[in-house]
């Protein structure tokens, strides 16, 4: 028996109605309940089955597992930036950033509202399922805007997550339909920027 500690659902900093208008009840039961528990879930699942395969030192089962692991942790690891980097309208949803990274904003992208812009439009453009994502590089120090495929992790592109728009149409569809640029401008009524904030400090230590 490996000594393996599952990785377990963090809990949601708000109920399920909190952040409706822009999105519904209805969707972050569903996204929250099944589509993120079931990364947890097949996760752990993958990584139970790894351990094993190392511990046999079977390398042909442990390579065959990699795809599983960069998938559900992805998953897992994506959407425990997600629910924190929303809050509720007068709760912190939707109030604009300040101090050093509103600071780091401007010099790097000229406005918050010209981040917005590029990032919606990157955000938008992305082909099928993924992400959009604002993240800090710790090599260059300085800010930057990406999109990830599926549920690669922005570190994959070797940045730290500050800030991300799942555009994955489980996170949207059943209010928005297919029209995502509507859900794209309406998440930022409800961005969490002192949680942004924090993690560009942690991200600049």
């Amino acid at each position: 028996m490996s000594n393996f500690t599952p990785y377990k659902l963090p809990e949601l900093p708000y109920d399920f109605s909190e952040l409706e208008p822009v999105i519904s009840a209805e969707i972050m039961q569903l996204h929250y309940s099944k589509h993120h528990n079931a990364y947890v879930t097949n996760l752990n699942v993958a990584l139970e089955k790894y351990h094993e395969a190392e511990a046999k030192g079977d390398i042909a089962a442990m390579i065959g597992l990699q795809q599983a692991i960069k998938f559900n942790g992805g998953g897992h690891v994506n959407h425990s930036v997600f629910w924190t980097n929303l809050a509720p309208i007068g709760k912190g949803g939707g109030e604009v950033p300040s101090g050093e990274l509103a600071q780091a904003i401007q010099k790097e992208f000229g406005s918050v509202d010209a981040m917005i812009e590029k990032l919606n439009t990157l955000s938008v453009g992305v082909q099928g399922s993924g992400w959009g994502w604002l993240g800090f590089n710790k090599g260059s120090d300085r800010l930057v805007l990406a999109t990830c495929a599926n549920q690669d992790p922005l570190s994959t592109l070797g940045h730290v997550p500050l800030l991300g728009i799942d555009v994955w149409e489980h996170a949207y569809y059943l209010q928005y339909k297919n029209v995502r640029p509507d859900y794209v401008k309406n998440i930022w009524k409800i961005v969490n920027w002192k949680n942004v904030e924090e993690r560009f400090q942690k991200a600049k230590k």
